[in-house]
Protein backbone atom coordinates (compact mmCIF):
# COMPACT_ATOMS: atom_id res chain seq x y z
CA UNK A 1 0.00 0.00 0.00
CA UNK A 2 2.77 2.42 0.61
CA UNK A 3 4.31 1.74 -2.49
CA UNK A 4 1.09 2.34 -4.57
CA UNK A 5 1.06 5.46 -2.17
CA UNK A 6 4.65 6.40 -3.11
CA UNK A 7 4.60 5.81 -6.37
CA UNK A 8 0.88 7.62 -7.01
CA UNK A 9 2.56 10.96 -5.98
CA UNK A 10 5.08 10.58 -7.68
CA UNK A 11 3.72 10.26 -10.70
CA UNK A 12 1.17 13.04 -10.23
CA UNK A 13 3.83 15.18 -9.26
CA UNK A 14 6.05 14.27 -12.66
CA UNK A 15 2.55 15.14 -14.03
CA UNK A 16 2.57 18.61 -12.67
CA UNK A 17 6.34 19.25 -13.47
CA UNK A 18 6.00 18.43 -16.99
CA UNK A 19 2.31 20.16 -17.29
CA UNK A 20 4.33 23.26 -15.98
CA UNK A 21 7.00 23.29 -18.40
CA UNK A 22 4.84 22.44 -22.02
CA UNK A 23 6.12 26.09 -23.24
CA UNK A 24 9.78 24.84 -23.44
CA UNK A 25 10.01 21.85 -25.01
CA UNK A 26 13.73 21.27 -23.63
CA UNK A 27 12.70 21.70 -20.57
CA UNK A 28 10.33 19.50 -20.68
CA UNK A 29 12.56 16.86 -22.22
CA UNK A 30 14.97 17.03 -20.44
CA UNK A 31 12.60 16.36 -17.50
CA UNK A 32 11.43 13.69 -19.38
CA UNK A 33 14.38 11.95 -19.35
CA UNK A 34 15.08 12.68 -15.51
CA UNK A 35 11.99 10.89 -15.05
CA UNK A 36 13.20 8.28 -17.29
CA UNK A 37 15.89 8.31 -15.53
CA UNK A 38 14.04 7.60 -11.97
CA UNK A 39 12.61 4.82 -13.77
CA UNK A 40 15.21 3.30 -14.80
CA UNK A 41 16.84 3.80 -11.18
CA UNK A 42 13.81 1.19 -10.17
CA UNK A 43 14.02 -1.12 -12.84
CA UNK A 44 18.07 -1.44 -13.49
CA UNK A 45 18.83 -2.91 -9.89
CA UNK A 46 16.05 -5.58 -10.14
CA UNK A 47 17.49 -6.46 -13.54
CA UNK A 48 20.76 -7.14 -12.45
CA UNK A 49 19.77 -9.05 -9.53
CA UNK A 50 20.42 -6.39 -6.76
CA UNK A 51 17.54 -5.72 -5.90
CA UNK A 52 14.31 -8.42 -5.08
CA UNK A 53 12.20 -7.99 -8.18
CA UNK A 54 9.16 -5.79 -7.58
CA UNK A 55 6.23 -6.55 -9.99
CA UNK A 56 4.06 -3.43 -8.90
CA UNK A 57 7.26 -1.50 -8.98
CA UNK A 58 8.38 -2.71 -12.14
CA UNK A 59 5.08 -1.78 -14.06
CA UNK A 60 5.14 1.57 -12.35
CA UNK A 61 8.50 2.61 -14.06
CA UNK A 62 7.06 0.70 -17.26
CA UNK A 63 4.20 2.59 -17.39
CA UNK A 64 5.99 6.41 -16.80
CA UNK A 65 8.37 5.71 -19.55
CA UNK A 66 6.10 4.44 -21.76
CA UNK A 67 3.95 7.84 -21.01
CA UNK A 68 6.74 9.58 -21.74
CA UNK A 69 8.44 7.78 -24.45
CA UNK A 70 4.79 8.82 -26.40
CA UNK A 71 5.30 12.42 -26.50
CA UNK A 72 8.98 12.47 -26.77
CA UNK A 73 9.22 12.95 -30.16
CA UNK A 74 7.30 15.71 -30.55
CA UNK A 75 9.43 18.03 -28.04
CA UNK A 76 12.38 18.12 -30.96
CA UNK A 77 10.73 20.81 -33.05
CA UNK A 78 12.74 22.81 -35.57
CA UNK A 79 14.57 25.95 -33.51
CA UNK A 80 15.46 23.72 -30.35
CA UNK A 81 18.56 21.94 -31.72
CA UNK A 82 20.45 24.42 -29.15
CA UNK A 83 19.89 26.72 -26.04
CA UNK A 84 18.38 25.19 -22.28
CA UNK A 85 21.84 23.22 -22.13
CA UNK A 86 20.59 20.92 -24.35
CA UNK A 87 22.77 17.79 -25.21
CA UNK A 88 20.35 16.67 -28.50
CA UNK A 89 22.74 16.21 -31.24
CA UNK A 90 22.63 17.73 -34.36
CA UNK A 91 21.51 14.47 -35.86
CA UNK A 92 18.14 14.38 -34.65
CA UNK A 93 17.70 16.92 -37.32
CA UNK A 94 20.18 16.13 -39.85
CA UNK A 95 19.14 12.51 -39.69
CA UNK A 96 15.25 13.10 -38.70
CA UNK A 97 13.78 10.13 -40.00
CA UNK A 98 16.41 7.71 -37.98
CA UNK A 99 15.59 9.61 -34.99
CA UNK A 100 11.81 8.81 -35.14
CA UNK A 101 12.36 5.55 -36.08
CA UNK A 102 14.23 5.26 -32.88
CA UNK A 103 11.56 6.45 -30.85
CA UNK A 104 9.48 4.82 -32.23
CA UNK A 105 11.15 1.24 -31.57
CA UNK A 106 11.42 2.87 -28.05
CA UNK A 107 8.00 3.29 -27.79
CA UNK A 108 7.08 0.20 -29.09
CA UNK A 109 9.59 -1.64 -26.76
CA UNK A 110 7.62 0.52 -23.45
CA UNK A 111 4.01 -0.69 -24.77
CA UNK A 112 5.68 -4.35 -24.71
CA UNK A 113 7.07 -4.41 -21.04
CA UNK A 114 3.66 -2.72 -19.96
CA UNK A 115 1.24 -4.94 -22.04
CA UNK A 116 3.89 -7.85 -20.39
CA UNK A 117 3.44 -6.81 -17.09
CA UNK A 118 5.64 -9.51 -16.08
CA UNK A 119 5.34 -11.44 -13.24
CA UNK A 120 8.88 -12.33 -12.22
CA UNK A 121 12.02 -11.70 -12.96
CA UNK A 122 12.39 -14.33 -15.53
CA UNK A 123 9.76 -12.93 -18.05
CA UNK A 124 11.00 -9.31 -16.98
CA UNK A 125 14.38 -9.53 -18.14
CA UNK A 126 13.43 -10.21 -21.45
CA UNK A 127 11.44 -7.11 -21.97
CA UNK A 128 13.65 -4.78 -19.38
CA UNK A 129 16.58 -5.18 -22.04
CA UNK A 130 14.60 -4.77 -25.13
CA UNK A 131 13.49 -1.41 -23.97
CA UNK A 132 17.11 -0.64 -22.38
CA UNK A 133 19.13 -1.55 -25.44
CA UNK A 134 16.86 0.96 -27.28
CA UNK A 135 17.24 3.28 -24.95
CA UNK A 136 20.81 3.23 -24.99
CA UNK A 137 20.89 2.98 -28.60
CA UNK A 138 19.41 6.29 -29.00
CA UNK A 139 21.76 7.50 -26.52
CA UNK A 140 24.78 7.01 -28.02
CA UNK A 141 23.75 8.56 -31.51
CA UNK A 142 21.75 10.94 -30.80
CA UNK A 143 22.56 12.57 -27.29
CA UNK A 144 26.17 14.23 -26.39
CA UNK A 145 27.79 12.58 -23.19
CA UNK A 146 27.57 13.94 -20.00
CA UNK A 147 31.27 15.61 -19.20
Amino acid sequence: MFLRTVTTAATLLAMGVTASLAQDPIEERQQIMKDNGQAMRVLVPMARGQADYDAEAALAAFVSIRDDAARFGELFPEGTETGGDTRAKPEIWTDREGFDAAVAAFVEDAEAAVAAAPADLDAFRPVFGAMAENCGDCHEVYQVPEN
